[in-house]
């Protein structure tokens, strides 16, 4: 029944694992004397004319699916390198690694992205890395959603389409070479003087499952709704574009009191199936609201600058404007999304020191004779739990997709598997004698590498942080299994920031290895460790249905997530099952 009332929805692509990779391919084919591919990923689109030696370095970067974000920002003028990420899932470490190397000219960088907790993670996991190299980061998360957190909690807001105009001063002020400490502080000037405010009125599906990723009527919008499909402020009925705009408005006037005589840049941006038609009389109905309080126009923008796949609905953003960053946003600059002016001049003696992409990081070395022997859970076992679980995964990534769906971006199952299916693929053609303290150090960076969600650094560091629990151990008792349970949750805990009663994840972390450390205590044998840690993940991911979201994109919806099992518990759940059960069988 429910596959009549929703059907498939319908998309140009030859499959959902290559939609990222093809799209890149056919991005530069289109714009080769603008972009180009550097380094070894595939995923850090780099402007041909844009990095030199002595500038500040510019990346950005995101999820895809907001397409021309955040690679039709990439040129010279504007960003020098974007790191692309899956759809609507932060670029990895590793890619946001090789945007910075492409952009930087030795006089630092300034990384750019949206205030979702993917990016945030995975960029200061990033930044981390680039400060090993020597280079000087600084990171800002755009932050103008005005729907998304009231203002005196405004840096919890996520950014949406007002990247638009932070990335073109931050771009502008690099470009005309000021220093990096100049670069960042017009940027951090831009980001406080842009505002936003969206509207949804049908929803996205994403090329993995095809699925509308939350539901709304026919007849409905939902006002201040985010680009992931997060829910806004309120959902009613559909009104009137005139209507429709005042609602937008409202809150940015009020959080902006523009006076007579100053001036505003506009953008009102369409977000994937919106015509032009439309999104002109909301403009209309922009520009009559600032006229009426005396308040210039001095550039205006109307279009899709950043959207959401397929889904209808616009948004509105103004910048309050000063001489600076008027000067800022009239720079010339060329990308495949914004041109401005005439093509900037070439630099005199401007010139680019070749790139080094160093070849990722391998395992290090072990003598297993040094290491402690005694215990049920041999190496092998282990791999073989690890790919028990990724297998398992893959057989419920739409339940949990599903699941996401209602209170995320419905992607969280997607998402799990393609890090699963990464470490299965590195465990497949991992040597035969790893401990398990490498195996977790392959998994890490397998997971890492393949998911930009805040998924990826969180597991990544849990793997790391559990190999290094048992690092002293060649098998492991119960105790040690305890530990390793207990190293997972203490690795989230360290990198997330979440607590227990959040709603994420640690809600069935936290319970699974308090369980486990009962249960080795109590004399349970390895299995029977597992077993513990897999009913305190379950009996903890059921009691998140009555939890309230406190943190990531779930936190928007307060009291309406309530009733919803979290996605992050659910699968942590069911990869311990899938463990132990591999456990029991291979100890059978």
């Amino acid at each position: 029944m429910q596959d009549i009332e929703h059907p498939p929805t319908k998309k140009l692509m030859n499959g959902p694992e290559a939609i990222i990779p093809e799209m890149i391919e056919g991005m530069i084919a289109a714009h080769p004397d603008i972009l180009k591919i550097e380094g070894r990923t595939g995923r850090a689109v780099t402007a041909v004319n844009g990095p030199r030696d002595g500038k500040v370095g510019i990346v950005i970067g995101g999820g895809s699916g907001h397409e021309p974000a955040f690679a039709g920002y990439v040129g010279r003028g504007l960003a020098d390198a974007a790191a692309v990420g899956n759809v609507f899932a932060s670029p990895s470490p590793e890619n946001i690694k090789e945007a910075a190397i492409a952009a930087d000219g030795g006089a630092g960088l300034v990384f750019l992205y949206g205030n979702y907790t993917g990016d945030v993670l995975n960029f200061d996991m990033a930044a981390e890395e680039c400060a090993g190299l020597g280079i000087d980061v600084r990171s800002i998360a755009v932050i103008d959603d005005v729907a998304s957190a009231p203002r005196e909690r405004s840096a919890e807001r996520r950014g949406i389409a007002g990247d638009f105009f932070v990335f073109k001063i931050a771009g502008a002020a690099a470009d005309m070479g000021r220093s990096l400490d100049a670069v960042e502080a017009a940027a951090r000037h831009a980001n406080a003087s842009v505002l936003s405010m969206g509207v949804a009125l049908s929803a996205c599906s994403m090329p993995q499952t095809l699925k509308h990723n939350f539901e709304i009527g026919a007849d409905e919008m939902e006002i201040g709704m985010g680009i992931h499909g997060e829910p806004g402020m309120r959902r009613g009925r559909v009104e009137s574009a005139d209507a429709v705009t005042d609602q937008l408005m409202a809150p940015i006037l009020a959080e902006m009191p523009l006076s007579a005589g100053e001036e505003v840049a506009v953008l009102v941006n369409g977000l994937g199936s919106t015509s032009m038609m439309e999104l002109y009389l909301l403009n209309r109905r922009v520009a009559a609201i600032l006229s009426g309080r005396g308040v210039g126009v001095y550039k205006c923008w109307v279009g899709e600058y950043c959207t959401s796949l397929e889904m209808a609905g616009a948004s509105v953003t103004l910048m309050r404007l000063d001489p600076d960053l008027k000067a800022l946003l009239d720079h010339p600059c060329r990308t495949v999304a914004l041109t401005v002016g005439t093509a900037p001049a070439p630099v005199a003696g401007a010139a680019r020191t070749a790139r080094s992409y160093d070849a990722a990081a391998r395992a290090e070395a072990v003598d297993r004779a040094t290491l402690k022997a005694d215990g049920a859970l041999t190496p092998e076992v282990f791999r073989a739990m690890m790919l028990a679980a990724g297998a398992e995964i893959a057989v419920q990534k739409d339940r949990l997709s599903e699941l996401d769906g209602v209170i995320g971006d419905g992607d969280h199952g997607v998402t799990m598997d393609i890090g699963w299916t990464a470490v299965r693929a590195a465990l497949a053609e991992a040597p035969a004698d790893d401990t398990i303290t490498q195996t977790c150090t392959r998994m890490a960076k397998a997971f890492l590498d393949a998911v930009g969600a805040s998924s990826g650094p969180l597991y990544a560091t849990a793997f790391t942080s559990a190999g290094r629990a048992v690092q002293d151990r060649l098998s492991l008792d119960p105790a040690a299994t305890a530990a390793w349970v207990d190293g997972m949750l203490q690795g989230i805990l360290s990198r997330g920031g979440a607590a227990p009663g959040d709603k994420t994840m640690i809600d069935a972390w936290k319970p699974a290895a308090d369980a486990a450390r009962a249960a080795a205590a109590a004399g349970a044998d390895v299995a029977g460790v597992m077993q513990a840690a897999t009913q305190g993940a379950l009996q903890g991911a059921e009691a998140t249905r009555d939890m309230e979201s406190r943190r990531g994109r779930s936190k928007k919806l307060g009291a309406r997530s309530v009733g919803h099992m979290d996605p992050g518990a659910a699968s942590a759940q069911v990869m311990l099952a899938a463990m132990t059960q591999a456990l029991r069988e291979a100890l059978a």
